[in-house]
């Protein structure tokens, strides 16, 4: 979604702009809300430092930014359990709840993550593109 303004800066509308997929595939996954892009706008500027502005760790260089980004997007959904995605738990007395990250809710992997798997693990290239 681009959100659309005068020339005094005053909110005029948005207009979907689809970078990938096809312009239905993603109004049936979102919606024409811009609820669900700001939400994630957000949380990604709450873990990475880089994307705001005014700050120390605001990165003029695109590799730094792009590392932070990586690093960000690898926490959030490896290492991270989400309270929305965790599955209650019926024959466990001590624990009321099993705990998921977005990556084990997609079925990417069994097991919440270490930091220190984290950055050990290497990404396997895919197709050519890491080589």
């Amino acid at each position: 979604m681009v959100k659309q303004r005068d020339e005094r800066g005053r909110f005029q509308g948005t207009k979907l702009r689809v970078v990938f997929g096809t312009r239905s595939e993603v109004v049936a996954l979102l919606g024409t809300s811009t609820a669900y892009i700001e939400r994630s706008h957000l949380t990604s500027r709450l873990f990475n430092g880089r994307q705001v502005r005014k700050t120390l760790a605001f990165s003029k260089d695109i590799l730094a930014y792009r590392a932070s980004a990586i690093w960000e997007d690898g926490y959030y959904n490896l290492v991270r359990p989400h309270k929305s995605l965790r599955l209650p738990l019926q024959n466990e007395p001590l624990r009321k709840w099993l705990p998921r990250t977005p990556a084990m809710a997609a079925g990417l992997t069994d097991h919440i993550w270490t930091v220190k798997e984290l950055l050990t693990t290497l990404p396997l290239p895919r197709n050519g593109i890491n080589t």
